[in-house]
């Protein structure tokens, strides 16, 4: 099965967290955490202060590793390396996706993640990340 590594922004302010939708392919309509691969030579913290340069245009500050998912989808198995981030510029604009919403932890069940973000959701309901 083919192994694709990315790393996730859970961007967090005021007790809420940043949840964007995707805008194509085949889980096209279906909420993620923002971030992409890693390129031959990057750290996972390089990485994805570059992907959400390219995906929201705006900086981030990456706080620490909150976990890693392992998931196997159809056609691939993914393995997500998670950090929880601080916005270091106030400006976000959707590049990629179609929609973000910044969602408070009562809240996060209300949109249709992704598979293997679910059970970082979970994760996060137990967590303090005012």
């Amino acid at each position: 099965m083919k192994q694709i590594e990315v790393v996730a922004a859970i961007i967090h302010k005021d007790g809420r967290i940043f949840a964007t939708q995707r805008g194509y392919g085949d889980w096209k309509d279906w909420w993620e955490f923002p971030g992409g691969k890693m390129e031959a030579g990057e750290t996972p913290e390089g990485a994805l202060k570059r992907e959400i340069r390219e995906e929201l245009s705006t900086e981030i500050q990456v706080d620490k590793l909150f976990c890693t998912v392992e998931w196997d989808y159809p056609k691939f198995h993914l393995t997500m390396h998670c950090y929880l981030c601080s916005l270091l510029t106030e400006a976000l604009h959707l590049n990629e996706h179609e929609a973000a919403r910044w969602l408070p932890k009562e809240e996060l069940d209300s949109v249709q993640w992704l598979p293997a973000d679910v059970q970082i959701i979970e994760q996060l309901k137990q967590y303090s990340y005012g």
